[in-house]
């Protein structure tokens, strides 16, 4: 028997050894159940400190016990024994691959997305359009939103973004399919709703909301704009239901799902794009490995304009030549170094995060925070790294950046479905199939690496799909980032946020200090430099430890003497610190 996972891990698989078998699910907390399972403290620590490092999570998970398929690998189970195996060609030491073609790659790109929203307009729709009765005063849309249900049909993100627009577009323009004009060919009178988010509590946006609007004016396209204020805010809501693990998304679950009520049955969204398109910083040191020096020229003269200084091109390139020079090994025990010594500056700006991000492995945002017991479990999980295989043959430095940094986005996209969940929804990231990853992979890294690709390639998408009157300025980037948004979210919601902290399950897990935590709350709250992303870290991993403590019952029915995981609560025993100082 062999069960796959996908190449992002947006749809994992999970295992543990049981009943002298091995037990196997898409979920880990019902496998966490079946074995009673406490918290994995090291894990959590991992999550924390070095997010994007595989040789820190590996495949533990937050369940003692339980552990994750990476991505791109199948469970194999034959006669008992069980294996883990890849299923993804490696590629060859000995004969170099042909050097791609741009042209025909995007081509691939291209058909591989046609067919991926292809196949998801020819499936059966799985919400009949059901009335349940009629309420006074109320027509059927509205009944339907009051009771929480989607509108029956196709649907789609539309931010004015590149990717939710080349998904929105595709999904119109195929013919005989959802998007037909009132009257011509099958399906007449079904238009694709196309839902935008106005964010009213910040500014900055309003570029995007025009194209928005222009691209909605496509008669096969009813579109819907979902206003949101303060209360929409990140950190605004924090309730909401428990999820299979923790993940950043959790704070601003409540914002996507205001957004996704109004949204269709099956909706578009164009998650993953910018993992699977545009170039990590470190794939500049993979154009060093292949003696392209020439393709850095206009990526490091964009830093050099973003930054106004003319030693930029002598820092990156500094950089990027050492990272190209530096095993993988040497750069996880720089990793393992930083944390025992707490050394966590890096320089600020476009430059500094370029800078920083050329490295194998970094801290993460959150890892300022922790306690230095924390610190130090995960420097040994990283120095016990040594003997598991860390890299693939040929494996280059910026690949592999970028596929752990997919990977982390698509377990966080996995998080936000579970947690913004619309009932009889079905939420649907076509870049994240194997498909397209695949022709995204086979992308030429000098092609990536150039300002503006990932837009360049959704136009070339789009025009080889028949689609050319784009709006002017499609595809820029945006100057209003998340970053606005999370930053008064947290002003606004600072006091909650505090009281949150008062108590942490955290800091009772030895993990963080609940006056430090606190305190940094309160200085991102007046304006301060503070990592905005490690804050959301910490702040959804005491959100999630909080809601599994507080569940009642069990994954399984029919067996009342079972315990539901971690039965102790926050018990922490078994640290490999404490392990590896004995």
């Amino acid at each position: 028997m062999t069960v796959c996972g996908d190449l992002a891990g947006a749809r994992p698989v999970f295992y543990t050894p049981w009943a002298g078998g091995t037990a196997y699910a898409t979920a880990a907390l019902p496998l966490a159940d079946l074995i009673e399972a406490n918290l994995d403290f090291g894990h959590l620590a991992a999550l924390l400190a070095a997010p994007d490092v595989p040789a820190a999570v590996h495949d533990s998970t937050p369940y003692d016990g339980v552990r994750r398929i990476p991505p791109g690998h199948a469970l194999i189970l034959r006669a008992g024994a069980r294996e883990i195996a890849g299923y993804e060609p490696v590629a060859s030491l000995a004969v170099a691959a042909p050097p791609a073609d741009p042209g025909r790659a995007v081509d691939a790109v291209r058909d591989a997305l046609i067919d991926a929203v292809r196949a998801r307009l020819a499936a059966p729709r799985h919400v009949p359009d059901v009335d349940p009765g009629p309420v006074p005063g109320m027509g059927p849309a509205e009944r339907r939103a009051a009771r929480g249900m989607p509108v029956p049909g196709i649907g789609a993100d539309l931010s004015g973004g590149p990717a939710s627009g080349t998904l929105v577009l595709l999904a119109a323009g195929l013919p005989g399919r959802p998007g037909t004009v009132l009257g011509h060919g099958t399906g007449a009178g079904e238009r694709l709703l196309a839902v935008t988010f106005n964010d009213l509590a910040v500014g900055g946006r309003e570029a995007e909301l025009e194209r928005a609007g222009t691209l909605a004016a496509n008669p096969r396209l009813h579109h819907v704009v979902v206003a949101g204020g303060e209360e929409m805010l990140p950190y605004a809501d924090l309730d909401g239901p428990l999820t299979d693990e923790p993940g950043p998304s959790l704070v601003t679950a409540a914002r996507h799902r205001a957004r996704l009520a109004s949204g269709s049955a099956d909706h578009f969204t164009g998650y993953g794009a910018r993992q699977v398109l545009d170039a990590h910083p470190a794939r500049l040191a993979d154009l060093l490995m292949d003696r392209k020096r020439r393709h850095l020229v206009r990526p490091v003269a964009a830093l050099a304009k973003a930054d106004g200084s003319v030693m930029v091109p002598a820092r990156v390139y500094g950089a990027a030549r050492k990272l190209a020079r530096t095993p993988y090994r040497t750069g996880v025990d720089g990793l393992a170094d930083r944390l025992m010594r707490r050394r966590f500056e890096e320089p600020g700006g476009a430059v500094g995060a370029s800078l920083a991000a050329l490295t194998w492995a970094r801290p993460g945002p959150a890892a300022r925070w922790l306690t230095g017991e924390a610190l130090a479990e995960v420097s040994v999980r990283l120095q016990g790294a040594t003997g598991r295989p860390g890299v693939g043959p040929g494996q280059r430095p910026g690949d592999f950046r970028a596929r752990a940094a997919l990977t982390r986005h698509a377990a966080d996209l996995r998080v936000l479905e579970q947690a913004a969940e619309i009932r009889f929804q079905r939420l649907h990231a076509p870049f994240l199939d194997n498909q397209v990853v695949r022709a995204c992979r086979a992308l030429p890294e000098a092609l990536r690496v150039q300002p503006g690709a990932r837009a360049a390639i959704l136009r070339t998408v789009l025009e080889g799909a028949g689609v050319a009157d784009l709006p002017p300025g499609w595809g820029a980037p945006s100057h209003a980032s998340s970053a606005v948004a999370a930053r008064t979210g947290l002003r606004v919601a600072v006091d909650s946020l505090v009281a949150l902290f008062d108590t942490p399950l955290l800091a009772e897990a030895g993990l963080v200090e609940a006056r430090v935590v606190r305190k940094a709350v309160r200085a991102a709250a007046q304006g301060e430099p503070v990592p905005l992303d490690g804050l959301a870290d910490l702040v959804s991993l005491e959100l999630w430890l909080r809601r599994l403590l507080a569940r009642r019952g069990t994954c399984w029915t029919g067996t009342p003497a079972r315990q539901r995981a971690v039965p102790a609560g926050i018990a922490p025993q078994g640290r490999a610190l404490g392990a590896a100082s004995s």
